[in-house]
């Protein structure tokens, strides 16, 4: 039995719920036969003209923001180099000053050479790279490089007995590692 030959089931009040007039066939349209209105191609057509247009967008504004980063980094390196200038503008002076008072007292020389060292040597503690060149203590490969081992009687084997060439820095923030003579056990 087909759903056209059977009676329509009758609903509250006795009415029949089927909307189609008794006899009547209904039609179910094909896929051909279905209505496409023309805005529903718009409708697609507008979404995706905003939405590669959106993304277009959304790549100009990360190629802006590299752009933008990459002038900026620029600038800050430019800034940092002027800083370390600036920090060892003073060392030069006074090497300047020191040659051109060494040939009225060659010995003040000495003098003067030294003093430029501490200045040197406090313009990198400022910057950030204290200077390392202590001995009798345990050797750390993180901020001593070994260039020799040496019997020493009176130090602890494994500890530094000798700097070579003072390290600065430290950790992460090193701009050379200690170079040093480590004791050994006595055999």
């Amino acid at each position: 039995m087909s759903t056209h030959d059977r009676e329509p089931e009758p609903g509250p009040g006795g009415q029949s719920l089927d909307p189609t007039p008794q006899g009547a066939e209904t039609k179910i349209p094909t896929e051909q036969e279905q209505p496409q209105p023309a805005d529903a191609k718009d409708e697609h057509a507008a979404a995706l003209d905003e939405l590669q247009d959106r993304w277009r967008r959304a790549l100009a504004d990360i190629d802006n923001l590299r752009k933008r980063h990459a002038r900026e980094l620029e600038r800050e390196r430019a800034d940092e180099r002027a800083r370390t200038a600036a920090a060892l503008l003073p060392v030069v002076d006074n090497l300047e000053l020191a040659l051109a008072h060494a040939g009225s007292d060659p010995g003040a020389i000495v003098d003067g050479v030294k003093a430029v060292h501490e200045q040197a040597v406090d313009a990198l503690r400022r910057l950030g790279f204290e200077r390392h060149a202590e001995t009798g203590v345990p050797f750390d490969p993180a901020n001593h490089e070994v260039v020799g081992v040496a019997e020493a009687p009176d130090a602890e084997p494994g500890t530094v007995v000798q700097v070579i060439r003072p390290g600065y820095g430290d950790g992460g923030h090193q701009l050379r590692p200690a170079a040093v003579t480590v004791g050994k056990r006595q055999e």
